[in-house]
């Protein structure tokens, strides 16, 4: 949308707060954002200079203008933060946060039952969380079995159904873990003051739950039921355990919700921890990236916002590292110096620079678990990178290998939508090469894979990696242009050190930002074949398939071979040793067998 465009819709647009919505070329939603004043703030987009090339990007690709009117800035504010969750426009900033969280609910029936789901639906049932981990709410349902009896079977436990005596007790009420409202032992009232425990007890709130239960064990003891009492006093104990677990700041600090934040780059981590009556009882941490210039200050309050929403948190305090404006009304917000609040704060700081230190050494060893259209995405970014005429759905990786420059084997890996095919893996003897030809072998395997599935009419891969460079790439071209695969195939060499890519003929390398999702991908590639070429050679000599080269040597015995491999490392060096220093080692009878040997083997 131009700026005259704009001049023709402006005078429509109110002066008051709301939150407006921009529209690409396919009516898609690109951007959504909050105004105190609309006209004004939509107007500064169309200005003739703007804070950066992605703002002008944003502008250039905006096709309609939708807005909406609501009474106050934090009325905006609150919808801008929902609209932004449900349809994650191309240009806000992108919350990479899609986990589905579990809850445990008290479903809406009589006698309700309290368990774990991941759907929250609106059937009227109380869902209380999210949490950030199931093993998390495994263990606190089975808290709560242990210590708050109630009923864990599917009956329809009606009023009719009691009356009329149609159910029994099962093993759970003899158990002690039931009181038996099936067979009309419980009121429902009774019932409701075990449920109300649970609620005290997910939100952190033990006080009243260990009155009752304090309450509950004088009353078996003055009735002179002391297994009874006895059985209360040790749920007591686990409640004070789990109290003493839980709580790691001050009891009188009460609700309140501390976040910290971290940033690399376009990508900010935010931590939040969410106290209840000074325990603990919610941490997480999200990253968020930015898509324009967006402040640190307005990244904070997005995800502030958006955290509160997702664990339904009331707090009306928020501990902050600096100052930020907040717009929700009744928020207290805190910077703190010293005492506890600033522990608490240097905590949450701690949990985000550990969290941003292991997201990037898993990305280091590109262990990052991705979603299919993640990996679809690096895809389309190789063949991009390389202007592959195809999408490289299934990519094949070469490399040889050898022992102390001796014995030489080749691997291939095999890598279909981004991810190892392991089934595909394949192992090769050298079988037509004497000594170490690395050249020669690369030819051999390469060979040896596409003819083979030329045979059997096999896929072909859309991109082949040979693993070692130049020489090795030509090498392996001699049998794609003998197989008649050029053109069906795209070939590149990547070299060892450099990591950098070759195609055939090209003097010039393809360097790829060695940080971006394409080059990460091929150096997996690489260190998969490498890792897989290496297992297969360590298999070969634990089962003593290799022999020591110089032990083929007649009148060296295997003692003497292995005391030049000690002190030499390879045969390649030893092989390249003067008869003198030869002599020197083994005596002059055993050198010249050795140089006689390599005179008349090509090595």
């Amino acid at each position: 949308m131009t700026q005259k465009e704009f001049q023709l819709i402006a005078p429509d647009i109110p002066n008051g707060p709301g939150i407006y919505k921009y529209f690409g070329a396919k009516n898609e939603i690109i951007y959504i954002g909050k105004a105190k004043n609309l006209r004004k703030r939509i107007s500064s987009y169309f200005n003739k200079t703007f804070a950066g090339y992605k703002t002008h990007e944003l502008v250039i690709n905006i096709r309609k203008i939708e807005f909406t009117i609501v009474n106050s800035e934090q009325d905006a504010f609150l919808l801008e933060n929902s609209l932004i969750k449900e349809f994650q426009p191309k240009y806000n900033i992108n919350l990479k946060d899609d986990k589905s969280y579990p809850f445990i609910i008290i479903k809406k029936e009589a006698f309700p039952r309290v368990f774990l789901t991941r759907k929250k639906i609106k059937d009227g049932s109380e869902y209380l969380g999210p949490f950030t981990s199931v093993q998390k709410v495994r263990e606190l349902i089975e808290f709560i079995r242990l210590n708050i009896p109630l009923r864990t079977c599917k009956l329809n436990l009606t009023e009719t159904n009691i009356n009329k005596g149609k159910f029994k007790v099962c093993l759970e009420y003899h158990l002690g873990n039931c009181k038996g409202p099936c067979a009309g032992y419980q009121t429902a009232e009774d019932y409701k003051s075990e449920l109300d425990q649970v609620r005290d007890l997910l939100k952190g709130n033990l006080t009243p739950v260990i009155k009752v239960f304090k309450q509950e064990m004088q009353r078996h003891a003055e009735n002179l039921e002391f297994e009874k009492a006895a059985t209360i006093k040790k749920k007591l104990e686990h409640l004070e355990q789990y109290q003493a677990k839980s709580t790691v700041i001050n009891p009188r600090l009460g609700d309140l919700d501390a976040f910290s934040y971290s940033i690399e780059g376009s990508i900010t981590y935010v931590n939040y921890l969410m106290v209840k009556n000074g325990a603990i009882i919610q941490t997480h941490t999200i990253s968020l990236e930015k898509k324009l210039e967006e402040t640190e200050e307005e990244v904070l309050i997005f995800a502030i916002a958006q955290l509160r929403k997702d664990f339904n948190s009331t707090a009306k305090e928020i501990i902050v590292p600096v100052t930020i404006q907040y717009p929700e009304k009744d928020i207290l917000l805190t910077i703190p110096k010293a005492g506890d609040k600033k522990k608490l704060l240097e905590l949450s700081e701690k949990n985000v620079h550990y969290f941003r230190e292991e997201l990037r050494r898993k990305k280091s060893l590109n262990l990052q678990i991705k979603t299919d259209g993640e990996r679809k995405n690096i895809l389309y970014q190789l063949q991009d990178d390389l202007q592959l005429t195809e999408l490289p759905l299934h990519i094949e990786c070469f490399d040889n290998s050898n022992f102390q420059g001796s014995y030489p084997v080749s691997a291939m890996v095999c890598f279909k939508n981004g991810v190892p095919g392991k089934n595909d893996y394949r192992h090769y003897n050298i079988k037509t090469v004497e000594g170490i030809n690395d050249f020669a072998s690369m030819k051999e395997v390469v060979g040896r894979r596409y003819r083979r599935l030329l045979n059997d009419h096999a896929e072909l891969p859309q991109l082949v990696i040979i693993d070692g460079g130049k020489g090795q790439l030509s090498a392996a071209m001699e049998s794609i242009t003998e197989l008649g695969l050029q053109g069906r195939i795209t070939v590149v060499g990547l070299a060892k050190n450099e990591e950098e890519l070759f195609f055939p003929g090209d003097k010039e390398s393809v360097k790829l930002p060695i940080d971006g999702d394409s080059m990460k991908l091929i150096r997996f590639i690489r260190d998969e074949v490498h890792r897989f070429g290496i297992s297969f050679h360590r298999q070969k000599r634990s089962k003593g398939t290799f022999k020591n080269e110089l032990e083929a040597i007649k009148g060296i015995g295997k003692l003497t071979a292995q005391s030049l491999l000690k002190e030499f490392k390879s045969v390649k060096k030893i092989k390249e040793l003067s008869q003198e220093v030869l002599s020197e080692k083994i005596g002059s009878a055993k050198a010249v067998l050795i140089k006689d040997y390599f005179k008349g083997n090509k090595y």
